[in-house]
């Protein structure tokens, strides 16, 4: 139905992206004939996160062959922050990047790590004190920062 909207279709080869996605939320979702949601579609879909409505709309248009999992988003994100950040030495990179994932998909973590209640790593399955430990000093401090800054955390919820 969406692919033969020649509206839909002619913004989505232009790359309009947030006309396509404003006009998809106006003209398509919550209409009685066929009851589209967004929550709908992510179901449908079955993936371990959160999908974007322009990411629901490239697969249906055949830009993307797939969606993503969680895990090779994180290791997208995780690949930028080391080309932007270049940490020295390859021997803490398994923890910086244990640490980034955590971060980045744990309320729980990020809560401990805001607050500064380090010692409730220690009961923390996810993300223990060992973990923490093994993470240089630098880079405690740099990586909630970065996500901050230029990670969107909606895209790894479930």
């Amino acid at each position: 139905m969406i692919r033969a909207d020649d509206t839909v279709a002619a913004a989505v080869e232009a790359g309009q992206w947030d006309r396509v996605i404003d006009y998809v939320n106006r003209e398509v979702f919550d209409r009685p004939e066929e009851y589209y949601t967004l929550d709908k579609l992510r179901k449908a879909a079955a993936v371990d996160r959160r999908l974007t409505l322009r990411e629901i709309l490239e697969k249906v248009f055949g830009l993307i062959p797939r969606f993503k999992s969680r895990d090779e988003l994180l290791e997208e994100e995780f690949a930028k922050f080391v080309a932007d950040t270049k940490p020295e030495g390859t021997a803490a990179i398994p923890a910086i990047k244990t640490f980034f994932k955590a971060y980045a998909t744990s309320d729980t973590v990020r809560g401990i790590i805001e607050s500064g209640h380090f010692t409730d790593l220690a009961t923390n399955p996810y993300f223990s004190t060992r973990d923490f430990k093994a993470v240089p000093a630098k880079y405690r401090a740099l990586i909630p920062d970065y996500i901050k800054d230029y990670v969107s955390l909606n895209q790894f919820a479930p």
